[in-house]
């Protein structure tokens, strides 16, 4: 069908491209992963062989989340009691939303200054 979109499952690529595009962020491996830090703080990983992506989220949120999409969202035993949601590459609905969660998780990370800097970054828009 011509002009029909074909929706492109992000992956690691995408994740680290993103990421790496927002500012003061730098990727370091850890834990045997690629993990992206802004101003040094981590605000996203790479665990699971690189099909899912680790970022922070409040915890109130990520349960929410956790409830609404099982299938896209999950919980890590070892992470119940930290701010941290794991999304899975595939099941999310394309490099916008990949977008909005690095972002949004970024912002949680990032220090005031770059908040100042960069005050819409993260922040939903309305679409």
């Amino acid at each position: 069908m011509p002009g029909a979109t074909v929706r492109c499952m992000p992956d690691a690529e995408d994740v680290r491209r993103i990421a790496l595009s927002l500012p003061d962020t730098t990727e370091k491996t850890a834990w045997s992963m690629p993990t992206f830090r802004v101003a040094g703080k981590m605000f996203a990983t790479l665990p699971e062989e690189e099909t899912s992506l680790a970022v922070r989220c409040p915890k109130e949120e990520r349960d929410e989340l956790v409830l609404a999409e099982p299938e896209k969202f999950w919980i890590a035993d070892h992470e119940a009691n930290f701010a941290w949601v794991r999304a899975r590459l595939a099941a999310l609905d394309g490099e916008d939303e990949l977008r909005d969660i690095l972002a949004d998780s970024w912002r949680q990370a990032a220090p005031i200054r770059l908040l100042e800097e960069h005050p819409g970054l993260g922040v939903p828009q309305d679409r």
